[in-house]
């Protein structure tokens, strides 16, 4: 299609991994668009939790609507809309299809994330009793009484993980015959922490929504103040193995320290790769595929092969930068304080 917008970087995902992609790819030159679908597991946030610099007040949506107009601010392209398919062109470039529009680019960054499974209802409001991050919402659980809900190793081992920051911790099978192997149970036995078998019926909410208690089925009631299910993850890595990207066994996608996939010319950032499903995680994956993403398409330097093929960088060539990114940053540079004027009293 001649129509089609064509860009350098085309980043599938608008959480942090992905908006870090793409403010970097921007600001280093690159003429990048973000397609969102919306949502994601950070829209889901009430608070931000464990980002330097960002008061816990903010909500995830606040947080991502100001990274979003950040990096539009630099020049990126926004859209809203649903990526359904990535397709290689004969050239070695990328046609990303959404279901409102399609766009060409050079290389692709996939930050889609994955979902996490949810158990059944009765259940708390996420972030008010539901939490589905440890190592971010552990502190706010310090001498509270905590659940964890599930019933393989995964769970035994964060309720027992759990007993470092509150002596109160129940393991809710909710009905469930237990999962764990041996050893789980052996050390599971071994830390003071309740097994409670029974189905959740029914749930106690306080005014301000927390969550405040469960009933179960035998007919008791226990008092918590929040906790965290175990059922583990769905990736959101169709696109990825369409591409041809290797996967392990969970489902992750495969790359190398700077985002790189086994497929030339797609990247994966964020909760979609391995490791800590953390906002500052994501964002330093983001950081580190811009900067790949740099590397790969920066004009200058040339080597000595392409300047003996296509001879010295003419002076028209330069700079590299697109006439909008470059207009976008002649506005920041004029929005910028001006440097006061030196005064005798400061010789």
């Amino acid at each position: 299609m001649a129509d089609t917008p064509e860009y350098q970087v085309a980043v599938v995902g608008g959480g942090p991994a992905g908006l870090t992609a793409a403010l970097y790819a921007t600001r280093l030159g690159h003429d990048t668009v973000v397609i969102n679908r919306g949502g994601g597991r950070a829209a889901m946030m009430l608070d931000t939790h464990n980002v330097i610099g960002v008061p816990e007040s903010v909500s995830g949506n606040e947080f991502l609507r100001t990274a979003t107009e950040q990096i539009e601010g630099y020049g990126a392209d926004v859209r809203r809309d649903f990526v359904a398919d990535v397709e290689r062109t004969d050239d070695g470039r990328f046609r990303v299809i959404g279901n409102d529009a399609e766009v060409l680019a050079e290389r692709v960054v996939l930050a889609t994330g994955f979902s996490d499974v949810r158990p059944d209802p009765p259940l708390p409001r996420t972030g008010r009793g539901l939490h589905y991050c440890l190592h971010c919402d552990a502190y706010m659980f310090v001498d509270e009484p905590v659940f964890v809900m599930g019933h393989g190793d995964s769970a035994a081992v964060v309720a027992m993980i759990m007993l470092n920051f509150t002596p109160e911790v129940d393991l809710l099978t909710r009905g469930r015959e237990p999962e764990w192997g041996e050893e789980t149970d052996e050390r599971l036995r071994a830390h003071p922490i309740d097994v409670i078998e029974e189905e959740v019926v029914g749930m106690e909410k306080g005014e301000d929504g927390w969550l405040e208690a469960f009933e179960f089925e035998d007919g008791t009631r226990r008092e918590y103040r929040g906790g965290f299910p175990m059922y583990g993850s769905e990736y959101n890595n169709d696109l990825a193995a369409s591409l041809g990207c290797e996967l392990n066994d969970d489902g992750t996608v495969v790359v190398d320290d700077h985002g790189r996939t086994s497929a030339d010319g797609v990247f994966a950032v964020g909760d979609l790769t391995p490791g800590h499903n953390q906002i500052p995680v994501a964002m330093g994956e983001g950081a580190k595929a811009g900067i790949a993403l740099h590397y790969d398409l920066r004009e200058f330097p040339r080597s000595l092969e392409e300047i003996e093929e296509r001879g010295p960088v003419a002076a028209e060539e330069v700079p590299a930068v697109s006439d909008r990114l470059r207009e976008r940053a002649r506005e920041h540079g004029e929005g910028a304080d001006a440097p006061e004027e030196a005064t005798a009293d400061d010789d």
